[in-house]
């Protein structure tokens, strides 16, 4: 495992690619390498977090249709865009589009790599928050009807009693569905499925 994080280079410059690819790996990147943004798109649902480096002027989908296509998709990768000399209305419309930020080439290595820890560590906390919250939705989705509601009952603070009495079963069958619903939810305590609960969006303030 890197300790810094992943990149995905993207450019249909095969010396770039090794150059950039020689430079992330020795400083201490996972590398993954793309020669066009098709393939980056096509590979990007199985693809752990990380940011991409991509060139703005490609053959096929270039940089800016790259971020178009991203935004879409409400992708959380950082995007750094690297653009030749004289392409800045490109890069602001890039910036504009999300890129984090823009390097012109020839840039210095050391930049390239502070702008790269700098993008992963801003996007990061957004990154697992938003798969957290879907992670959970999984969860909250795993469960039957019945047990949703006998969920939506616990969170209320109901006892096991009247959430029986409103759906006219058993209390005894209650504690089965109840601990279906901490099993499927994965909570070890009713403060940690309320939690959970708040997260899915199932309590209304």
């Amino acid at each position: 495992m890197t300790t810094k994080g992943h990149v995905y280079v993207i450019d249909d410059d095969e010396a770039m690619r090794d150059s950039l690819n020689f430079l992330l790996d020795s400083a201490g990147f996972g590398v993954n390498l793309f020669e066009n943004a098709q393939s980056f798109l096509d590979a990007l649902p199985g693809l752990a977090f990380g940011c991409v480096v991509s060139d703005i002027r490609m053959p096929g989908l270039d940089g800016i249709e790259l971020l178009k296509r991203m935004k879409a998709q409400h992708s959380r990768f950082p995007i750094l865009i690297m653009t030749g000399h004289g392409d800045v209305p490109l890069a602001v419309e890039a910036m504009k589009l999300g890129a984090v930020d823009f390097l012109e080439k020839p840039f210095e290595d050391d930049r390239l790599t502070a702008m790269i820890e700098t993008a992963i560590r801003q996007a990061e906390p957004a990154a697992k928050s938003e798969a957290i919250a879907q992670d959970i939705a999984a969860r909250v989705a795993s469960l039957s009807p019945r047990e949703r509601q006998v969920m939506e009952g616990l969170v209320a603070g109901l006892s096991n009693k009247l959430i029986a009495r409103d759906y006219d079963i058993s209390p005894r069958t209650i504690e089965v569905y109840r601990a279906n619903v901490m099993t499927k939810m994965q909570a070890n305590s009713l403060s940690e499925l309320v939690r959970l609960a708040m997260r899915a969006g199932m309590l209304n303030d």
